[in-house]
């Protein structure tokens, strides 16, 4: 008969255990890790990142287009001391729509494009992927100096496909009124590869280079460059067929800014 008061005391106490379970903390994931999406925010003025810091390994960013003009944004690794290599890219992101860019980031410093109008060197914000490994192996007793915290440059590869760059660059010159690369008479390509084109006009006016497929259709161009400047894009190549380079400015293609390659 004792038992019985000692069993309803046990049964009272559950929901009390429960109770204080149900206080700890849940753990979130950091930013920059896996499944997490880092949000962009491009206007016509302004180009924000909700993170600075990230860490190796695939990112997926939430690009919102806020500003009332088409953008497009790029992750830009270093090369020859500039931030010149397209490691990603994502175009005709129109006004009030959002789109995603997943992307494999090694340790190192890169920038990030948002380019209103899809034109220029974009509104830029810098970036830097941190490898946990060499983290861990810090001492956390004293700050690293700034040469020992500084990121490794990141280089471009021959092939970096796996970053979601190109298979190979080809090196494009602009001048009035002609395109020319090293081998452009014997260039080919095969279906499946991504180039990754840099137009350099050496010319006095802008000039662009857009890039169609066998069925006439274009599938990218490097936008409009300032002369003297450079501009980069990576096109895949997805077809077998003819494939046609033409400047689309004004009249330029009809002057002779054109030329074909195969793609087998």
């Amino acid at each position: 008969m004792r038992t019985l008061p000692v069993l309803g005391a046990a049964l009272l106490a559950l929901p009390l255990l429960t109770a204080c379970g149900s206080d700890k903390p849940t753990s979130s994931p950091a930013p920059g890790a896996a499944g997490d999406r880092t949000a962009i925010t491009a206007t016509e003025t302004s180009c924000e990142v909700a993170t600075a810091g990230f860490k190796t390994g695939e990112t997926v960013f939430a690009i919102s287009n806020k500003g009332s003009r088409v953008t497009e944004v790029y992750v830009y690794g270093e090369h020859n001391g500039t931030f010149s290599h397209v490691v990603s890219e994502v175009e005709n992101i129109g006004p009030g729509t959002s789109r995603e860019m997943t992307v494999k980031l090694a340790a190192g410093a890169y920038e990030l494009a948002c380019k209103p109008g899809q034109t220029g060197d974009g509104i830029r914000t810098k970036i830097t992927v941190a490898d946990d490994t060499a983290k861990a192996s810090a001492s956390p007793s004293a700050p690293a100096s700034p040469a020992a915290s500084a990121p490794a440059p990141v280089t471009a590869s021959a092939t970096p496909s796996s970053d979601g760059g190109y298979d190979r660059e080809v090196e494009v010159e602009a001048t009035e009124y002609e395109l020319e690369f090293e081998g452009m008479d014997k260039f080919t390509a095969k279906a499946g590869e991504r180039i990754g084109f840099q137009l350099e006009n050496k010319g006095t006016v802008e000039h662009e280079l857009e890039v169609f497929g066998p069925d006439g259709k274009e599938i990218g161009e490097v936008s409009p460059v300032k002369p003297g400047r450079k501009g980069e894009a990576v096109i895949a190549l997805t077809q077998p067929g003819t494939y046609t380079l033409k400047c689309g400015i004004g009249s330029h293609a009809g002057h002779g800014m054109t030329t074909t390659f195969t793609v087998s």
